[in-house]
This record gives C-alpha cells, sequence and structure tokens, in this order.
C-alpha cells in the first residue's frame, strides 16, 4: 500500500466536494505552509493548493496562519531595528505616478523609520518601487540586515521580496503559469519582518480590506489601516472618497476620508516618468494631483500612528509637514 503523503490532508479538506470540504483551521493553515516553505510539498500539491485557495479564497483566520509560519521562516537579523512604519508595495503604478514614495520620504525626513517590502520589477507596463526609488537616488537594500542598518541612517529602507523571502517571491511568479493570483500575493503584504507597530496595507480590490483588518487583529497587529489605494499600492486617491478600516488596540473600525477635488477626476498620465517625483519634491514641479497624493496619504499614516486625532487634523499636519519638508533629502541618482 502506498503511503499517503504529509499534505495530502490539507488538499483533501479543501477540495473534498461542495459539502465535504471547509475552510482550513489557523493551525492548519499554519502547517500547510510551513510545509510549503520548507520544501516538503511536491510541485503539482503546490499547485492544486494554491489554486483551491483562490477558488474559495481565503479567511482571515487561514491567512493569519500562513503568516505566522512565513514570519517563522524569515531569516535572523544581527540587530533588530526599531521600525515605526511597514509599508507593503507589492502592486506596481500603472494609472498615475507612486506619489506614495514621497509620501514616505515626507514621513522618514521628519523622523518616522519605515521599512519598506515588495515585489522587484516585473516585464509590464507598470512603474515598481525599487525602480523609482532609485531615480530619487535610493537604492534597495539586499537583505534584512543591509535594511536594518539604512533604516538607522536614513530612517527608510526598502527590501524586494526575492532578497528575503525568496520561496514566497518564487510562488508569486507562478502567476503568468497559474493564470491567477494566489494567498501569497496577500499574506506577503502582512509579513512586517521588523514587527513594526503601525501597518499600512493597500489593495485593489474592495473586498480585501476586512479580510486584512481581521486578520490583522487575529495577528496581534497594534495599528493597521487599510485602503482601496490608487493601482492597489498604497496611495490615497484624492479624487475620490476614501474608506480607511483600522485595527487600534485590538479594536476595529472604519473613517470615511473626503475627497480632496470636486469634479471631473484627473486623467490617467500619458506617460509615467519617475523623474516628475523627485521635480515635485524639490518644487521645480507643479502637479496638483501628486501633491494631493502625497500629503493625503501621508495624512492617513499620520493618523494610524496616533498624531492626529482627527481627519482634518491628520490631513492639516501633512500638509505642514509637505510646506516645511527639507528639499536636499533627496538626491538624484
Amino acid at each position: 500500500m502506498t503511503t499517503e503523503h504529509p499534505f495530502a490532508p490539507i488538499i483533501r479538506t479543501l477540495g473534498k466536494g461542495k459539502s465535504g470540504s471547509r475552510a482550513l483551521t489557523q493551525e492548519e493553515a499554519y502547517t500547510a505552509m510551513k510545509m510549503v516553505l520548507a520544501g516538503q510539498v511536491e510541485p503539482m500539491q503546490l499547485g492544486a493548493f494554491l489554486m483551491l485557495m483562490r477558488v474559495k479564497e481565503e479567511t482571515p483566520p487561514e491567512l493569519a496562519g500562513f503568516v505566522r509560519a512565513a514570519r517563522e521562516a524569515l531569516p535572523a537579523v544581527r540587530h533588530m531595528p526599531a521600525v515605526d512604519i511597514d509599508w507593503s508595495s507589492y502592486a506596481g503604478k500603472r494609472r498615475h505616478l507612486p506619489w506614495f514614495l514621497l509620501s514616505a520620504m515626507l514621513l522618514a525626513s521628519s523622523g518616522a523609520k519605515i521599512f519598506m517590502h515588495g515585489l522587484s520589477g516585473r516585464k509590464d507596463d507598470r512603474v515598481y518601487t525599487p525602480e523609482a526609488l532609485k531615480l530619487l537616488g535610493i537604492p534597495s537594500c539586499g537583505s534584512l540586515d543591509e535594511a536594518a542598518g539604512r533604516l538607522d541612517e536614513f530612517n527608510f529602507a526598502f527590501v524586494a521580496l526575492k532578497d528575503f523571502s525568496p520561496k514566497l517571491d518564487e510562488i508569486i511568479a507562478l502567476r503568468p503559469v497559474l493564470g491567477l493570483r494566489s494567498p501569497v500575493h496577500t499574506l506577503s503584504r502582512l509579513l512586517n519582518p521588523f514587527n513594526a507597530p503601525v501597518m499600512l496595507q493597500g489593495i485593489f480590490h474592495p473586498g480585501y480590506r476586512d479580510l486584512h483588518q481581521e486578520t490583522g487583529l487575529l495577528l496581534d497587529q497594534p495599528h493597521m489601516a487599510v485602503i482601496k489605494g490608487d493601482g492597489g499600492e498604497i496611495e490615497r486617491d484624492p479624487d475620490v472618497s476614501c474608506l480607511v478600516k483600522t485595527v487600534h488596540g485590538g479594536q476595529l473600525s472604519e473613517e470615511e476620508w473626503p475627497p480632496l477635488f470636486g469634479g471631473a477626476r484627473h486623467v490617467k498620465e500619458e506617460t509615467l516618468d519617475a523623474s516628475r517625483l523627485l521635480a515635485l519634491w524639490r518644487g521645480e514641479l507643479a502637479d496638483e494631483y501628486g501633491q494631493a497624493a502625497v500629503v493625503g496619504t501621508a495624512a492617513i499614516a499620520l493618523r494610524a500612528m496616533g498624531k492626529a486625532d482627527s481627519i482634518d487634523a491628520a490631513q492639516s499636519l501633512a500638509i505642514q509637514m509637505w510646506d516645511n519638508r527639507p528639499l536636499g533629502w533627496l538626491r538624484a541618482a
């Protein structure tokens, strides 16, 4: 008799028909992801697992279990820095430039320590964070240890997922093969390698707001803000209202942030010239949409950090910070 593979019960739980299948418990999800990351799963099992999860969609307990296992698999860091904000960047921008990078710079130049992680550039029509940061004179770090040192020097560091969790990056790279995204796209955003007290989450599909928020609660995340950001990044679209779902001290809440402009929406940019980011920061470019996106996104971060007790106060503080930003903080590559 052939011995059943240890991962087979996981697939059976997820795929045993309409009446026999069910979601994984948090502990089952933890075990499943731990086996995946340890290379204890056959390729065909991995494909089946990812697609079964995609069809039914992950639950907060499943996602929390996945994140717990993924965090345990992260490389050890010799010096754990005190990070204020964990900022994930996995979508890339296609309609507008990644103005949110200037939001992060605005906060960092004011003393907040921000760790950003995401995908390295893909071969498509999007602008990804590593290439845009390079134009701002900020190279990516090659490891979490390097990022820890950079944070001490500059208050900001970015590491691509492939450089601190290559297995997760490999799974995300299966999307063109499988034709669909997988739970790994979601769990990677929640990794928070430096255990920052504030996590900012940007999603594209509105239904994922609740998933991220409720998972943050299960993970005992002290503070979290989740938005449907432009292109799926953590960037407030100033043309429309923005629902911010939060976690604060074990409590779930939400706020509706009003649009910053009235009337017709700004049109999609004809070309995404990332050099305009530096020009806006230096005051060499006037772009009302870009500036509003920068300030509006920073305001959401400030509110999540507890730096303002209302939406209006957060917006006012962000405007003040922008007006007094150190123009020399960023230099061309």
